[in-house]
């Protein structure tokens, strides 16, 4: 390490601490008690206020901007990740561990439930939230019954997958004006078959106004998952390489041996990711319910984390040729049409 940057040297490995004895089926590159006695991997811990501090802001912006409930829900479960991560790095706890692991499940599920339940009738709905509820109680069971990582991870990796194509089905679906047969061609069709049909300048409006929006949404799925696939890759290194990245900690020394701890960014990015995931859904929802002239997304650059806020009441008019009146009707038409 150069002189003229001061460090800290590293303790010996093995500290004790005060939540000792490890009962966790799971352990991390970063060493136990090196920085202080009262927490295990003190970087591993730390990172996780993020997601702490972006469920509050979360749950906030639905409050000031009337977002749908179950988004404010998924928001205190996405806390509870983050929570129950904080806890389980700083005592290696088993039953920490559980609360970490399963309520990524947990918080996954509902938003599953909250892209299938959506415009369904209250019967399916309560199927839904049925199935769910079993589905989550069979994977506490079974995860803790067998104790492999692998099965979390296989079972979190497959739901995540699942309700973000499917999303991007809905969003696509709702958006392009080919697919929800909007353009001209099927304006016309309309107008030759006495069917209800926008004016040409309405239609003109609403493609360009929508292919925006989706140009946005495209970009904000393109960031959320470059940033969740580059943590993902960070922390397979560290789990590839970590006896090096040991030696390189001890090398350089507290607290430049911090940047080189890979689950800490892995939390860092992941937490960034499923914030942008969980504002996408807001805006998707926003946009089923035909409500686009009413809300926008608020993303200066991408040093600020995205907003989806309310620039108009749902129902009042303003913002297109001929009212919100015409180009909601035609919105949430075209939305239903997919249900």
């Amino acid at each position: 390490m150069p002189s003229w940057l001061p460090s800290i040297p590293y303790p010996p490995p093995d500290q004790p601490g005060y939540w000792d004895p490890v009962t966790s089926t799971l352990q991390w590159c970063e060493e136990d008690y090196y920085a202080t006695y009262y927490s295990a991997e003190i970087i591993n811990t730390l990172t996780n206020v993020i997601f702490i501090y972006l469920s509050y802001k979360g749950v906030k912006s639905c409050r000031t901007h009337g977002h749908a409930r179950v988004f404010e829900v998924a928001y205190f479960g996405y806390f509870l990740v983050g929570f129950g991560s904080f806890m389980f790095h700083s005592t290696l706890k088993y039953p920490w561990q559980l609360v970490d692991e399963l309520n990524m499940i947990y918080t996954t599920c509902l938003m599953a439930y909250a892209s299938i339940s959506y415009t369904r009738s209250v019967r399916v709905q309560a199927a839904l939230g049925i199935f769910f509820v079993v589905f989550c109680a069979f994977i506490t069971v079974y995860y803790h019954y067998i104790q492999d990582p692998t099965f979390h991870q296989t079972v979190y990796a497959a739901l995540t997958v699942f309700i973000v194509f499917r999303s991007l089905y809905s969003m696509e679906y709702s958006l392009r004006p080919s697919l929800r047969q909007s353009e001209e061609r099927h304006r016309l069709e309309r107008e030759k078959m006495n069917e209800p049909a926008l004016s040409k300048q309405q239609q003109e409006y609403e493609n360009k106004r929508d292919m925006e929006i989706l140009k946005n949404m495209w970009i904000l799925v393109g960031f959320g998952v470059s940033i969740f696939v580059t943590g993902f890759g960070i922390w397979a290194i560290d789990n590839e390489y970590c006896s090096t990245l040991r030696s390189w900690r001890r090398a350089v020394g507290m607290p430049w041996g911090f940047f080189l701890e890979g689950h800490g960014w892995w939390h860092l990015m992941t937490g960034i990711g499923a914030y942008c995931y969980i504002v996408w859904g807001i805006h998707l929802r926003h946009i089923l319910n035909g409500d686009q002239e009413h809300y926008r997304m608020d993303w200066p650059s991408i040093f600020h984390l995205p907003e989806i806020v309310k620039v108009s009441e749902p129902g009042s008019k303003g913002g297109s040729p001929a009212g919100n009146g015409d180009a909601n009707g035609n919105a949430k038409g075209e939305a239903k049409k997919l249900k």
